[in-house]
């Protein structure tokens, strides 16, 4: 490619020009941010066609409080009990109240920005000391969740206004140390499986959360001009009390698109075409098990290495997509986030983890990552977590 725009993904302006400029015929949407400042609806009204979401409907995953807001109007199932808050006050007496808390600012933080009881806040007060820190921003509300307990997963699902074609489910990674403690990350991996579904989840629970999904869709159409077009992204937590929404992205997810696009069987070109068209066809996936692994920067995410050279050399059968990585005269250099991710493809999660552990090694230099990741020990250990949560349903 001889012809290439490169500009900060949020100067919307730029990304037009350009696009104008080369006739795009068709523009697929993969960040948030840009999705945050209405890039489709400027594209739009530049004749490019756009695969994602307008501004107003970005705001499922944009705006935390509006997202909500939106649930609660539409009655929409899998809400934790939840308060919005401008003022501290009521924050702080919220928190009282509800004991156990999720603190979430409203707006975008790159995935970092949630903070729980038990895990990055201490007790009460640490929760209130963050939510103050949040409204001190000024950059908008401050959503104080109950704090869930479970076992995550994810389903991405293709959209175009009325049909959801959903994608096998996943498992990420976010705590940034192998044993899944440390600080939040965008994502150190994660894993599916041939099934579709994941050890620990049945396929009443995978439907239960698609939908909570389904019910989002309608009631955009509902709501939001045109409905939502695009990729839906549902993040879900299965608890003692059933499946509970954690968060929509607009998009999909870093690193759950690594493992179930690959599988994809179906023309992608035809489906984004459906999309654009309200016709979204079938879609088919390879029966197969992927483990995705992140190479990340040393000390990443709170002090990461920059600069550190990273060679890439016999990496077996893995798949590698490169990330937050610069080239400069034929060597890759580290930038200050998730630098690059192999991928194992097999008929079993085992042999599937043994060729993203074949990809690492073939990587060259400093970096830090979770080789536990897809590991039969670590999934047992969830097995046995989600054991505990389902006897407590029956208690």
């Amino acid at each position: 490619c001889k012809d290439f725009l490169l500009a900060p993904e949020t100067d919307i302006e730029k990304v037009g020009a350009y696009a104008a400029r080369c006739r795009i015929d068709l523009a697929i949407i993969g960040p948030e941010a840009p999705l945050e400042r209405g890039i489709v609806d400027l594209l739009e009204e530049r004749g490019v066609r756009c695969v994602g979401p307008g501004k107003e409907a970005a705001q499922i995953e944009t705006d935390k409080a509006w997202a909500r807001e939106f649930m609660q109007r539409h009655s929409i199932r899998g809400s934790p009990a939840f308060g919005i808050f401008d003022e501290k006050r009521a924050a702080f007496e919220f928190i009282e109240e509800l004991g156990d808390v999720a603190v979430k600012p409203s707006w975008l933080t790159g995935g970092k920005g949630v903070r729980t009881m038990g895990d990055q806040l201490e007790d009460v007060d640490d929760a209130k000391r963050y939510a103050g820190e949040l409204l001190d921003e000024g950059k908008g509300p401050v959503v104080i969740e109950e704090k869930l307990i479970g076992e995550e997963f994810t389903i991405q699902a293709f959209v175009d206004g009325n049909t959801i074609r959903e994608s096998p489910a996943v498992q990420d990674h976010k705590r940034a140390y192998e044993g899944d403690v440390g600080p939040n990350t965008g994502g150190m991996g994660s894993y599916s499986c041939p099934d579709g579904l994941l050890p620990f989840i049945t396929r009443s629970e995978y439907e239960e959360g698609l939908a909570i999904m389904k019910e989002a869709v309608r009631a955009m159409r509902e709501e939001v001009e045109g409905g939502y077009r695009g990729i839906l992204y549902g993040q879900f937590i299965l608890t003692s009390a059933g499946v509970r929404l954690l968060e929509f992205n607009a998009r999909f997810g870093d690193p759950e698109a690594m493992n179930v696009l690959p599988l994809l069987e179906s023309d992608f070109v035809g489906i984004m075409e459906g999309i654009l068209d309200g016709k979204l066809p079938s879609t088919t996936y390879s029966r197969m098990a992927t483990v995705c692994k992140y190479a990340v920067p040393k000390g990443y995410p709170v002090s990461p290495k920059k600069n550190a050279i990273l060679r890439i050399g016999d990496i077996g059968d893995a798949k590698l997509f490169f990330a937050s990585v610069n080239e400069v005269d034929g060597k890759i250099y580290t930038g200050t986030s998730r630098s690059l991710a192999v991928v194992g493809i097999a008929e079993d999660i085992t042999d599937a983890e043994r060729i993203a552990e074949r990809g690492l090694r073939g990587i060259e230099g400093e970096f830090d990552c979770r080789h536990d990741i897809g590991t039969l020990e670590l999934i047992r250990e969830k097995i046995r977590r989600i054991e505990k949560i389902r006897s407590l349903q029956t208690e």
